[in-house]
């Protein structure tokens, strides 16, 4: 036995090129090991009733499998070791015994055994490289996780957050944006992000952390991944000031920042300028809402107030009245920008602002007046 040994620890190189290394070490020592054990249990199973891998067996292979996700190489490769092994043995075997003296019953028998002995020890190894990958992807999950903390902390003590994002494979970048995702909606949002996203959980929410830039690319990277998410995207910040973006994220979700405040039948948005309720928000697009919403029963004082000229008419009108008023504030009274935005045609929108002009009088000429209606106006308020 100990030449078929020898046999198939010189022929494994060969026949399987990635394993083109000096069979000497831990390694050299593992294939060794799991040769040998493999022969003798494998001669050791006619006419018994044992298991075709004893538990000591099956630690063995179940290693040899997790010994290849630490050294980078395929399950593949392992297996094409396996069979080679069995080739040899097979051959091995034939010429140790009178072949022609048994019958072909026989001898298919015994090559049927040989393989699915292999297949068991397959089958072991495939466990052990599932349960590595699985280990390691969890171990750097938590890593992930750990830096996603620290950033959001402010930690950058002792240079913590560069040494951890090169352990989990992160390059820090000059700034980040956070976003919150609710847990209804993050099926498959780690594979969207790909690996430059970090993602924890925290609450009743998933955070992530991802990188940000002047760029258009990234945020449409971003954008990708989190449509129809309802994410809140805090605005961007230098990544030792992540936790200003993921508070400034926790404070426009809880106003509702960017959210329709009554959509109506159809799914049409009541609130001018209000995203769809699947749609990621974008606080940096809506900043001023945020510090308007941020006191809103004062805001509730001023919109009583500034649009009480429009009390008395029919919701429609006024519906229509407000949505020309914001966007005329918007564009500071140019006609065609306007029409764009409201899909009408100028006369219309001239038509609207007499309209309008008419109902608030001087106070349109006032600019603290213009403000306040517009802050009203972009806070929800109609």
């Amino acid at each position: 036995m100990r030449d078929i040994v020898e046999a198939i620890i010189e022929g494994i190189p060969r026949g399987v090129p990635v394993y083109a290394m000096p069979m000497e070490g831990r390694f050299g020592q593992g294939v060794r090991q799991g040769v040998t054990v493999a022969l003798n249990r494998f001669l050791d199973l006619p006419g018994t009733r044992l298991d075709a891998l004893s538990p000591d067996g099956k630690w063995i292979y179940e290693s040899l499998g997790r010994g290849e996700v630490r050294s980078g190489r395929s399950l593949e490769s392992l297996l094409a070791a396996y069979r080679y092994g069995a080739r040899v043995t097979f051959r091995a075997i034939s010429r140790l015994v009178d072949v022609s003296q048994m019958s072909p019953d026989v001898l298919l028998s015994l090559g049927e055994s040989l393989f699915a002995y292999i297949d068991e020890i397959s089958a072991a190894s495939a466990q052990g490289y599932a349960q590595e990958q699985s280990e390691r992807a969890g171990e750097q999950q938590r890593l992930r996780a750990e830096l996603l903390e620290m950033l959001l902390r402010g930690d950058s003590s002792d240079g913590g957050p560069a040494r951890l994002a090169a352990a989990v494979g992160w390059t820090l970048p000059e700034s980040v944006v956070v976003a919150l995702v609710p847990f209804p909606h993050v099926e498959g949002l780690r594979a969207g992000l790909g690996p430059e996203g970090l993602v924890a959980e925290r609450g009743t929410d998933v955070v992530v952390v991802f990188p940000s830039s002047s760029g258009l690319r990234r945020r449409r990277e971003l954008e990708r991944a989190l449509a129809g998410r309802r994410a809140v995207v805090g605005p961007p910040r230098p990544w030792q000031q992540a936790g200003e973006s993921l508070q400034l994220a926790t404070s426009a979700g809880a106003h509702g920042i960017g959210r329709p405040l009554d959509a109506e039948p159809g799914g049409a948005v009541g609130a001018v300028g209000a995203v769809g309720a699947g749609a990621t928000v974008w606080v940096e697009d809506h900043l001023a809402e945020l510090v308007v919403r941020a006191e809103p029963l004062a805001t509730d004082d001023l919109a009583r107030r500034r649009l009480a000229p429009l009390e008395g008419l029919r919701p429609l009108v006024r519906a229509r009245l407000t949505e020309t008023l914001l966007s005329w504030l918007r564009h500071q009274g140019q006609r065609t920008p306007i029409a764009d935005e409201l899909f009408v045609h100028q006369q219309t929108v001239g038509y609207r602002v007499a309209q309008l002009k008419q109902i608030f009088g001087d106070d349109l000429d006032d600019p603290e007046v213009r403000f306040e209606l517009e802050l009203v106006l972009r806070a929800g308020h109609r």
